[in-house]
């Protein structure tokens, strides 16, 4: 009887279709980040619940299915088409080879490059988020580049910010189609992109209704947790490089939008 009690509750509780996304929200030059990453990799690929990773690091469409457990790095790499200036794989190596190690399908989510000057011109973003969060993603875009964008560029590099977790959840909700209740689909982005204040969740209900979000904030010790997230996780923090002055050192290149359509 206890069992047959135990099993109607489950029924009760867990809809069909229940399986559960996680967002982990990092900062990518915090190592501590990175290694907290991997191990909920590992945790979830033992409990046997992780049906997939999905990451920012890589372009949507590009994927380790169909790689044996025991691959070489070179191989993922080849198979995520990894672009090592923007994602050192010494800092995502490590995540990304547990999940393939557990035989756990790697999923790049990110909106591929060749895609994200036209998403800047597309006007139909606009409307895709409510206007709060676009106008906390152009506040956002403006601080992350130190003030050097022209304001008349904001809007649109808003609409690849929006356009890009669009993606990102068009991944995420492909990875859990056919899962069983207790799977989780994990992403591991960057903290603007996992926040249900601007980023990925906005998208979700729209693209996979019914299932369960929970994101988390890795945040460095001593730092307020960001807006918009469940679950706040301290981690170890190191010095991070003043983006800023490398930005005016090099100077902003203009990045003009073409035609809205």
């Amino acid at each position: 009887m206890k069992q047959f009690l135990a099993t109607l509750l489950l029924i009760v509780c867990v809809p069909a279709g229940a399986q559960t996304a996680w967002l982990l929200g990092e900062l990518h030059d915090q190592p501590d980040h990175q290694r907290q990453a991997a191990q909920i990799v590992d945790e979830l690929a033992a409990q046997g619940r992780l049906q997939a990773l999905v990451l920012e690091m890589a372009e949507r469409g590009r994927h380790t299915r169909g790689l044996p457990r025991d691959a070489g790095e070179v191989q993922v790499r080849e198979a995520l088409a990894w672009h090592e200036p923007a994602w050192p794989w010494a800092a995502y190596g490590p995540v990304v080879m547990a999940a393939v190690r557990a035989g756990v399908p790697v999923q790049g989510g990110n909106l591929p490059r060749a895609e994200l000057r036209a998403a800047m011109g597309q006007a139909r973003w606009d409307d895709t988020v409510p206007a709060s969060a676009r106008e906390r993603l152009v506040d956002a875009v403006r601080d992350g580049h130190c003030g050097l964008v022209p304001e008349a560029q904001l809007p649109a590099m808003a609409r690849m910010q929006i356009a890009r977790d669009d993606a990102l959840a068009a991944t995420i909700a492909a990875s859990a189609r056919g899962a069983s209740p207790e799977a989780v689909v994990l992403l591991l982005t960057g903290a603007m992109h996992a926040s249900r204040a601007t980023g990925v969740p906005l998208h979700l209900p729209r693209l996979a209704p019914g299932l369960a979000v929970r994101s988390i904030a890795l945040v460095p010790e001593g730092q307020p947790a960001p807006e918009g997230f469940d679950e706040r996780r301290s981690a170890q923090s190191q010095p991070s490089r003043d983006h800023c002055a490398d930005l005016r050192e090099r100077g902003m290149p203009a990045m003009t939008p073409p035609a809205s359509r």
